[in-house]
């Protein structure tokens, strides 16, 4: 089975084999079902999303679902027969019919599939040791056409895409509050400046949220529910707290925490308590009733077992469940090539099985730039994307960041004291691609530097801005470009899925802001949610991916209440609105690509359903010889389609790019246009 080892499970990190009596629990081995079978589900998926069609909207349940399109039960019966001759344990089949749940010891894997787990030192700032197995694993050449491989025989987890804000102190000098350390990225020469962080009542203006809310029909995301999967626990008293500061406890709306079992089989859905990705659980929970605080939140979380990550499995369970939920928001990420073939099958085939059910996704793209398979203070590894979020049926939610501070307006759009709900923002505010790195072309600019090459090099640069923090976007290396990823100008010819495909604020504070949310357990990091005082209420502030994916996610929930139905996979409506709005390349709309500029600010078109992101860049900073343009002699390069020549990874520009896909949206417009 090819193409199932970490990038990092390599001779020069191995530590040796492990115990052979390790126990590995809950390993999820990925089905492939016949190519007959996919190109009939692929039909019923062009049917279901065709208005024109008998099927349209006809969902079908998981049960349905694979007895059309799992693999056949003769077949899973062969295969569930060879496992168990090995001595290994079957769990549960899922009713998709492509997914199996097995369990074995770290000797008995290695006997099965002749794939050795060992330990391996992994590189960095803190060395860690993770577990891997050092080469493909192998199955008898009689089922290799049923079986894509084992979707995780490592513990390199999937990481959650947050970035927090550092702690403050008072400026003596100037007055005011200022940062304390560089975590990740914020000692920069205008410190002690007045922070203005986004709320929820904040998002609700800036993002024309409010007139939905204020409806007589009150669109608030009554009688919807919006499924956060995770791997921790969060304290219901920090959603409490946080829906009570902003002035969104009268709206109704419910959080209930679950750990959903497999439909049949052992469970494999352990309670994961609270732990260090508890600031993840509690911001998606938050912001996903942020955007519809009528809605009913689910926290849905399962324990990471030895190998298997608990969203993962969460995400599974309540898909092959007999009522799936209707929108479902995932803030992790790990690259394509991190993934490997069993792990992109299974986040593919999980999607797909969504957009099936007619359940809506919204993942987060990643906090990387275009690098997607790094993390720290440079890329190395190229241009990538995150296999959690670019599969042809997910929508990918990018981020954004506000320009106001670099051309000097934050008096233009932002109040001196909050008014109701902790609320500052006075209108819609110019964006640009979210970027803390010093290959920002802005960034570089605003500090006195022609380029970002130029700063890179500086002394300045070091060590605040030599990062990676920037919302993420690029080609992916796996899938093909869909159907509906077309009639929008500034979509590639590539013939590849191209992410992202929406994006909205996701800025930790480089420019002044960042968002808010509550987590206070102190066990884990956590800080009384105390917002008028000024080192609580930034401590509690951070930026990332993370916080759109669940925004969106609250957004779909007010379009389902509206139309009165689930929609599966939106991104043929978005692109479809797209092409009406912004145009084609054979024929561009010049009116609205003005009127809809994002730097239009306040002023922007009032029935514009996209605000298009056109300054700036999500590139970053490199080094090595993979994507990286660095001219002779320089240290640091910035992160390019070519090693040659620049061609930053990747620039913004005129309706859809890699920085920020399609731009971000006027919500009251996108709903009622839906």
């Amino acid at each position: 089975m090819q193409g199932n080892t970490h990038p990092e499970a390599i001779p020069a990190f191995d530590l040796g084999r492990v115990n052979d009596d390790l126990p590995l629990e809950h390993l999820l081995l990925q089905l492939r079902r016949s190519p007959e079978q996919e190109q009939a589900l692929h039909r019923l998926l062009t049917d279901l999303y065709d208005p024109n069609s008998e099927r349209y909207h006809q969902w079908i349940g998981p049960t349905a679902f694979g007895q059309a399109f799992g693999v056949a039960q003769e077949d899973i019966a062969t295969l569930r027969g060879w496992l168990e001759s090995h001595g290994l344990r079957v769990n549960a089949v899922y009713p998709s019919g492509m997914v199996m749940d097995i369990s074995a010891t770290a000797g008995q894997l290695t006997e099965t599939f002749h794939a050795e787990m060992h330990l391996y030192s992994r590189r960095g700032r803190v060395p860690k040791v993770h577990m891997a197995n050092a080469t493909d694993p192998l199955v008898p050449s009689a089922l290799a056409a049923v079986v894509v491989g084992i979707v995780s025989l490592h513990d390199f987890r999937p990481h959650p895409m947050i970035h927090n804000v550092s702690a403050v102190r008072r400026n003596g000098v100037r007055g005011g509050w200022m940062r304390v350390d560089t975590s990740p990225a914020f000692s920069f020469p205008y410190q002690g400046r007045e922070q203005y962080v986004v709320g929820p009542q904040d998002f609700a203006t800036i993002y024309n949220v409010r007139p939905l809310w204020m409806q007589s029909s009150h669109i608030t995301g009554r009688g919807e529910s919006i499924a956060v999967v995770e791997d921790s626990n969060m304290l219901k008293s920090d959603w409490i707290t946080f829906r009570a500061a902003f002035g969104l406890a009268s709206f109704g709306g419910t959080l209930s925490q679950v750990h959903p079992a497999p439909p049949s089989g052992a469970n494999n859905c352990s309670n994961p308590g609270r732990n260090g990705d508890e600031s993840e659980a509690a911001l998606d929970a938050e912001w996903a009733s942020a955007v519809a605080p009528g809605a009913s939140i689910v926290l849905a979380s399962c324990a990471n077992t030895a190998t298997t990550f608990g969203g993962l499995i969460a995400a599974q369970n309540l898909l092959n469940s007999p009522t799936p939920p209707p929108i479902i928001s995932m803030s992790y990420g790990a690259c394509e090539s991190d993934l490997g073939a069993a792990g992109n099958a299974a986040y593919y085939h999980t999607w797909q099985q969504a957009a099936a059910e007619g359940v809506s996704v919204f993942v987060a793209t990643g906090d990387s730039g275009a690098a997607g398979c790094d993390a720290g203070s440079y890329a190395t590894r190229g241009i990538a994307a995150s296999g959690f979020a670019s599969t042809p049926y997910n929508v990918a939610v990018g981020g954004t960041d506000f320009q106001d501070f670099i051309e000097g307006s934050i008096g233009a759009y932002w109040t001196a004291a909050n008014r109701t709900g902790l609320e500052s923002a006075r209108s819609y505010i110019p964006e640009i691609p979210w970027n803390d790195s010093c290959a920002s072309n802005l960034l570089a600019q605003h500090l006195g530097y022609p380029s970002g090459t130029a700063f890179c090099q500086s002394k300045a640069a070091r060590p605040d801005f030599i990062d990676i923090a920037a919302g993420s976007g690029g080609p992916s290396a796996v899938y093909v470009k869909p159907a509906w990823q077309a009639g929008v100008i500034g979509i590639r010819g590539d013939g590849k899925r191209d992410v992202p495909d929406v994006s909205l604020f996701a800025a930790d504070g480089l420019y002044a802001h960042a968002l808010l949310f509550c987590m206070s357990d102190t066990q884990f990091g956590g800080i009384p949610c105390i917002y008028t005082s000024p080192t609580d209420a930034v401590l509690n502030s951070a930026g990332g991916t993370s916080f759109v994916a669940p925004a969106f996610a609250g957004i779909q929930a007010l379009v389902n209440q509206r139309t009165g139905r689930r929609w599966g996979n939106p991104n043929p409506v978005l692109y479809k609105l797209a092409a009406a709005e912004y145009g084609s390349q054979v024929q561009p709309n010049v009116r609205n690509l003005a009127v809809c500029n994002a730097t239009n600010g306040v002023t922007i078109g009032k029935t514009c359903v996209f605000q298009d992101v056109t300054r700036g860049s999500n590139a970053v900073v490199c080094k090595g010889n993979r994507n990286c343009f660095r001219p002779a002699g320089d240290i640091y390069g910035v992160l390019s389609s070519s090693s040659a020549v620049l061609g930053a990874a990747y620039t913004s520009g005129t309706g859809w790019d890699f920085a920020t896909g399609l731009g971000s949206v006027n919500v009251t417009n996108l709903v009622t246009k839906w």
